[in-house]
This record gives structure tokens, C-alpha cells and sequence, in this order.
């Protein structure tokens, strides 16, 4: 319990300097004209830069002062729980930027704030139910696995591959919030297909996590009881898709992609398409770790043959047979 309560705290205080820093920015933003040409203060460096002070902010705050807690506790477990937190500070960070005021559509701002914050409270209440409601009880077992692979050189290691990567990842898959609040143009039909998928995006990722949770837990009853476990999750969603959790997540992505294309910036869609490939690379590393437990292999290896690996679509027949009961 007390660690969980100074993990909490560890949580809470961690985002504090990068708050104090921005909210300080916008007080001296509201006393003086950082507009001007001839300040030359910091702050008015930060009003002409709005994307590299993002980025000096996230470096210093998430690369550095998270690397060097999870270097103190031995674990990477902070930025998993700030994962689903950022982006939510990034679209509020672009929305009431001074530069950025009165650039944008209202509208389309409020649309796009308040769905991130509903894709960012479902990913965060999934990520504290899977880990029963406390904070820091372990790290992503990706990072563990890298942790016994680098071995000693993994304190280094670690800042590139865990917080550098993040970095130009959660930046670079943002980028259509910052498009949104940068350009000016009245709400149209693409907005209306964007808010649509992003918003399926967030339901099927949610219903497809619920499925999985609940699938995990009945295992564990079982497991107490003594009873045999059921070795895959083949109902519901999973039925159709073997990952469509991460389906459902790509479609979130997707559908920013498309505010930013929808406002002249297709370059957006560089963000998400780089999210499909990470979730691509994550999808080839969890099915290697389904296929390592024996008790799970067989059945899964028939589950990979007949069942499409994102995209929900109807089964088809295994290779060998018919299908087995998973």
C-alpha cells in the first residue's frame, strides 16, 4: 500500500515543472504583447515556437525526469500511465497556445478536445483495470524482456528506445491537433467522417479491451479452482479480429489523420501511419509470446489460420482440418 501511494504521488508530481513552465508563459503572455519583435525574453522565444517548445518540454520533462525515475525505481512504469495522458495535454497545450488563438475553428477544437479525452479516460481506466487498480505495479513486460536482453547496458539503452522513441512518436502522431488549432476552415462533411471514425475507433478498442479483461479474469477463477483455463479468447470481437484492440486504436489515429488532411496538412497521416507499423511490429512480439506457452500454442496456431489479424472479417478454414473449439 505504500508503495502504491508514493508511485501515486510519483505520478501526480511528475508533469508539475512543464505545467508551472507553460502556466508562468501564458501569465506573462496576458501582461505583455509577446508579439512584439523587439522582446527578446524567453518567453517571447516560446510564443514563435510553439512545436519546439513542445518538444523541449517533452524532452525535458518525459525523456529526462521520467528516465531518471524509472533509472531510481527500476522501472519504466511511469510513461505507460503518461501514454494516454500527453496527448490529452498536447491538444490543450495547442488550443490555448497565444500564437494559436483565434487561428482555428471553435468548434472543430471543442469536437477534437473532448474526444481525446474520452479515448484518453477509456485507455487509462483499461491500463488501471488490467493492473488492479494500482500505480507502478510493474513495468510493460516489453520493456522487461529488453531489460534482460541489454543487461548492463540497459540504463542507456533505455533513454532511446523507451523515452526518445516516444518522443518523436507521441509528437509526430499528435500533429493533426496542432494542425486543427493552427488553420481556420468551417466545418465540413470530412470533419463529420473523421469524428465518425475516430469515434468507432474508441468503442471497438473499448469493447475489444472489456472482452479481453473479462476473458482474463474467468481464466484466473479457473486457475484457482484447480479447474482446466480456456487457452484463447475466440468470442465477441475476438471472433472476428485476433488483435481488435489494436484495430480499434488505429481507427482513433486514422480519423485525427483525417482532420489534418481535411485542412490541407495530408502529412499528418505520416503519424498514424508509423502508429500502424509500431502496432504491427507489437502484434509480431505479443503472437511469439502466445505461441512460447504450450498450453496455448496448438490452439492459437489454428486461432492465426483461421481468424484475420486486425480487420474484423468472417473465419476461414485451417490449413489442416476443421476448425478447433478455442
Amino acid at each position: 500500500m505504500k508503495m502504491n501511494m508514493k508511485n501515486a504521488v510519483i505520478a501526480i508530481v511528475a508533469p508539475l515543472p512543464t505545467l508551472f513552465f507553460y502556466v508562468s508563459f501564458l501569465g506573462y503572455c496576458g501582461d505583455h504583447d509577446c508579439h512584439n519583435s523587439n522582446d527578446t525574453s524567453i518567453w517571447n522565444w516560446c510564443y514563435h515556437h510553439p512545436l519546439l517548445l513542445a518538444n523541449i518540454l517533452f524532452f525535458l520533462n518525459v525523456n529526462l525526469l521520467f528516465w531518471f525515475i524509472g533509472l531510481l525505481q527500476s522501472s519504466h512504469w511511469l510513461i505507460d500511465v503518461y501514454w494516454t495522458v500527453i496527448p490529452v495535454l498536447l491538444v490543450h497545450y495547442y488550443a490555448t497556445h497565444p500564437l494559436a488563438v483565434f487561428k482555428y475553428n471553435p468548434w472543430r477544437s471543442r469536437v477534437v478536445i473532448m474526444m481525446t479525452w474520452v479515448w484518453g479516460i477509456r485507455l487509462s481506466h483499461n491500463y488501471f483495470r488490467r493492473e488492479k487498480w494500482l500505480w507502478g505495479a510493474r513495468e510493460d513486460w516489453r520493456f522487461t524482456d529488453m531489460r534482460q536482453q541489454y543487461a548492463q547496458n540497459w540504463w542507456w539503452v533505455s533513454f532511446f528506445s523507451i523515452y526518445l522513441s516516444q518522443q518523436v512518436f507521441l509528437i509526430g502522431v499528435c500533429m493533426p491537433m496542432y494542425v486543427i488549432h493552427s488553420v481556420d476552415k468551417p466545418w465540413d462533411f470530412w470533419d463529420f467522417v473523421a469524428v465518425v471514425v475516430c469515434i468507432t475507433g474508441i468503442v471497438v478498442a473499448y469493447r475489444a479491451d472489456t472482452q479481453l479483461h473479462n476473458f482474463v479474469t474467468e481464466n484466473c477463477k479457473l486457475k484457482e479452482l484447480g479447474k482446466p483455463v480456456v487457452p484463447n479468447l475466440d468470442k465477441g470481437l475476438w471472433r472476428y479480429s485476433r488483435h481488435p484492440n489494436y484495430f480499434g486504436e488505429q481507427l482513433w489515429w486514422w480519423g485525427l489523420g483525417i482532420f489534418g488532411w481535411n485542412l490541407g496538412c495530408a502529412w499528418t497521416f505520416v503519424g498514424s501511419f508509423i502508429n500502424s507499423m509500431c502496432l504491427a511490429y507489437v502484434t509480431v512480439l505479443v503472437e511469439r509470446r502466445m505461441l512460447k506457452q504450450d498450453y496455448r500454442a496448438e490452439a492459437y496456431r489454428v486461432y492465426q489460420e483461421t481468424t484475420s489479424a486486425w480487420i474484423p472479417w468472417f473465419k476461414s478454414s485451417p490449413k489442416g482440418g476443421k476448425d478447433k473449439n478455442t
